[in-house]
């Protein structure tokens, strides 16, 4: 494991053994979460729209699929 994945399990560690945050942080930590997962999307069907057949065909998908997939907005999962 690389220093940010064990820094990022420290924190949702940290987060899951204190008590419950007040209405106004869990409504930001949940904003941030958001915007994260939509980040990813965007990013991973950026790059599942560039992939060329033979690697679509090795990880198994379909060009079909793979054009399905990226061609969805970033907030659908």
């Amino acid at each position: 494991m690389d220093h940010n994945t064990i820094y990022r399990q420290d924190r949702i560690a940290f987060l899951n053994t204190h008590a419950s945050l007040p209405a106004v942080a869990e409504f930001a930590v949940f904003v941030a979460v958001t915007i994260t997962q939509w980040s990813e999307r965007r990013k991973m069907r950026a790059a599942l729209r560039q992939l060329p057949d033979y690697l679509l065909k090795d990880i198994g998908v379909s060009k079909v699929k793979a054009r399905t997939e990226a061609e969805k907005p970033f907030w659908q999962s």
